[in-house]
């Protein structure tokens, strides 16, 4: 398992996030020494910010939402300094065989962009590794929402910022729900009972699942106390440190997972081979089976389930505490030793305002990073959003934890998947606890 787990992690988290602005990154082939840059840097007198990202400022006619949200920012930006951002982007013919993750690793560590989107497995590494900006001083961070600050903080230093936070949750058939008088769950034994009623009324999987997301179940149940409760801090510090194990807070969740497949709530194998939405979602919009896991955008999207024939909601997964929200997040982070510094930090401070949160934000409809800005959403996501107003929620990243562990949960579940035992799912999380622990220590 431990070779496929190092296989696969740099490919997972290129593509873990789907549905933010850094979900169309994916793998590419013929590997580079070093990236070359894709624009000469030919500036005469003209002050130029370059921004490293996974797609190219959008066109006329190009209809992709959240690239235009992002550029109406950088627009608002260039308009305000005087100056111009330019694009430098991850392409294929460019990258092969290098994920997005590989790239934006070295582009940082050679100093060769300004600021980058990145995914939060480099937010880790990179803060780490003092290669990433102390934000904390700007002024736009004075209101951002806690969640943002715990995800990427690392060594008490605020080293990157989302425009939005992706929140993943439970879509379910409301109307399936009601037809056989089932409540929406709370607990995990709730949604067992659901999974239950519903495939003996000839419901085939009540869950549609894909290879990527149902980690999503165990980060609600390992995390649902550690970041509500009120020893958040000391028991972050004791995983780090070794002395607490992972897989004594996970083991609950897999065998969640496990007891799923065993009674057929889940087809494993089909989720094994599914990408999200595209495979378990004509199911779910089809009405044979009442549940799947989404990102909170998937619910406005037409091309996702923003047009459903039944009525939806999006709730939490099931926890001890009740519904769960489930966010990993991203960020756009400054170069430390960026070219371009101050201009760059002068940028941040007009694509992070209010002023453009709240823009970039009802443009996609999606939840701002800061507490300034309020959004409205559809009925459908309600539930979704009380949770987060609450700032009732489990992080899926945190920079401050050693070990990264979306995308490595990601893979062990696929794991799992494939047959693996609970055992040998929470051997492999020791392993990689343990290596996390070492490296801290060197």
């Amino acid at each position: 398992m431990e070779k496929v787990i190092k296989r696969g992690i740099r490919r997972v988290l290129a593509v873990c996030l789907v549905g933010s602005a850094i979900s169309a990154v994916a793998a590419c082939s013929a590997k580079h020494d070093l990236p070359q840059n894709l624009i000469a840097d030919d500036e005469g007198n003209h002050k130029i910010v370059n921004v490293f990202g996974p797609m190219e400022k959008s066109k006329p006619g190009v209809d992709n939402v959240a690239r235009t949200a992002f550029d109406m920012t950088v627009i608002m930006a260039e308009e305000k300094l005087g100056l111009t951002v330019e694009y430098r982007t991850y392409t294929a013919e460019n990258y092969q065989e290098k994920t997005y993750d590989d790239v934006t690793l070295d582009r940082v560590r050679n100093n060769m962009d300004d600021f980058y989107l990145l995914n939060p497995d480099c937010i880790q590494v990179l803060g780490e590794e003092g290669e990433l900006l102390d934000l904390s001083g700007l002024e736009c961070t004075k209101n951002l929402r806690d969640v943002v600050k715990a995800a990427n903080t690392v060594n008490g230093k605020l080293v990157a910022i989302p425009q939005e936070i992706v929140v993943y949750g439970l879509f379910v058939n409301k109307d399936m729900f009601d037809q056989y008088n089932l409540d929406l769950p709370n607990t995990p034994e709730e949604f067992m009972e659901c999974c239950r009623v519903f495939k003996e009324n000839g419901i085939e999987t009540p869950v549609g699942a894909n290879r990527w997301w149902l980690e999503t179940f165990v980060f609600a149940q390992a995390f649902a106390d550690l970041y509500n409760g009120e020893n958040t801090q000391a028991e972050i510090e004791a995983l780090n440190s070794g002395e607490s194990k992972y897989s004594d807070y996970m083991r609950p969740g897999f065998e969640f997972l496990q007891e799923m497949i065993d009674k057929g709530y889940i087809d494993a194998e089909a989720a094994y081979t599914y990408e999200a939405i595209e495979g378990e979602g004509p199911d779910f919009l089809a009405q044979k089976t009442p549940i799947v896991v989404g990102y909170w955008a998937a619910a406005n999207a037409d091309t996702a389930y923003g047009k459903p024939d039944f009525e939806m909601q999006v709730i939490g997964f099931p926890s001890s505490r009740g519904q769960m929200p489930v966010v990993p997040i991203t960020g756009y982070a400054i170069c430390a030793d960026a070219k371009h510094l101050e201009d760059t930090k002068r940028v941040f401070e007009i694509i992070l305002s209010d002023e453009a949160m709240k823009l970039y934000c009802e443009t996609n409809r999606v939840i701002p990073s800061t507490k300034n800005v309020e959004v409205d959403c559809i009925p459908a996501l309600e539930p979704l959003n009380k949770k987060m107003e609450e700032n009732v929620y489990v992080l899926a990243s945190n920079a401050s934890m050693k070990m990264e562990q979306w995308g490595n949960l990601c893979l062990i579940v696929r794991e799992l998947l494939q047959g693996a035992t609970v055992d040998e799912c929470m051997a492999e999380l020791d392993r990689i606890q343990e290596e996390s622990v070492r490296k801290g220590k060197e």
